[in-house]
């Protein structure tokens, strides 16, 4: 597998007058990497979230895809750079088609261009059946072909998430941000995430951030998990060490004197 660093953050800080939310925020995402970002409530992963994808710019620090400083960049930059992301509240169009939600993901990195879009120049259409190809694959990559040509709105929540991570994907990401993808799902949809998500990172060798409340799908997902709390690292590592660590198991649950001895953390 190839180890090149896709996504990168060196010590990103974010102030909001004087709050301090993340504070030397680091990471290195790599080729087919699956790694995990959990803290308590308030601890500073949805910053940390933003600043990686620009809709938050950091007050210190740095962020690179493949290379590339993308500091202080706008989201859609991100997004061409090849970074794209999901939000813990389904943001789907639905009154329109799972196809067409997921072409409008298409169109944000692949489009033919406007004059050619407004004229429908020929550039314009080899564009949109390109788009149009592309969505198809990844709708049946998520499993929801038999829903391709339905309103986004009908589906199950479940279905709804899986229509958001390929809105994601057909902007061919090399690297993909997920904000709780397992939030409101049953137990059967959440074993078809995990076995998507696996997927994605493993075989597609696409790089993997995910946040979420979910500690069995993390512990059993994840290659490494990180943990911050008041917006700093606390522990990184694996499954096992991080549930083991002093630091993590005192950030969740107070100090070791007043926690039950068998009581493991149980959400971010």
């Amino acid at each position: 597998m190839n180890t090149e660093t896709l996504l990168s953050a060196d010590k990103l800080t974010r102030h909001f007058g004087g709050i301090t939310a993340v504070e030397d925020y680091s990471l290195n995402l790599s080729q087919g990497d699956l790694v995990g970002l959990i803290g308590p409530n308030g601890a500073g992963k949805t910053t940390a979230f933003n600043l990686l994808s620009g809709v938050l710019a950091p007050s210190s620090g740095q962020v690179r895809i493949g290379g590339q400083d993308m500091t202080g960049q706008p989201p859609h930059r991100f997004a061409e750079a090849g970074l794209a992301r999901t939000f813990q509240n389904i943001r789907l169009f639905n009154d329109l088609s799972v196809l067409d939600n997921v072409m409008s993901g298409g169109h944000m990195r692949h489009g033919a261009g406007l004059l050619s879009t407004l004229m429908q120049r020929p550039a314009f259409w080899r564009s949109e059946a390109e788009i149009r190809d592309q969505s198809i694959n990844v709708i049946d990559l998520v499993g929801l072909s038999a829903h391709a040509h339905r309103r986004a709105g009908d589906l199950s929540y479940g279905d709804q998430r899986r229509v958001e991570i390929a809105r994601a994907l057909a902007v061919g990401p090399k690297v993909l941000l997920l904000d709780e993808p397992a939030a409101g799902l049953n137990t059967s949809e959440t074993s078809m995430l995990t076995t998507l998500i696996r997927t994605l990172a493993h075989e597609r060798g696409i790089g993997v951030l995910l946040v979420e409340h979910d500690m069995r799908l993390v512990m059993s997902l994840c290659d490494r998990i990180q943990v911050i709390n008041r917006g700093k690292f606390v522990a990184a590592g694996s499954a096992r060490e991080v549930q083991n660590d002093p630091a993590v198991i005192e950030a969740y649950l107070g100090t070791r004197r007043n926690r039950k001895p068998d009581k493991q953390p149980v959400s971010t």
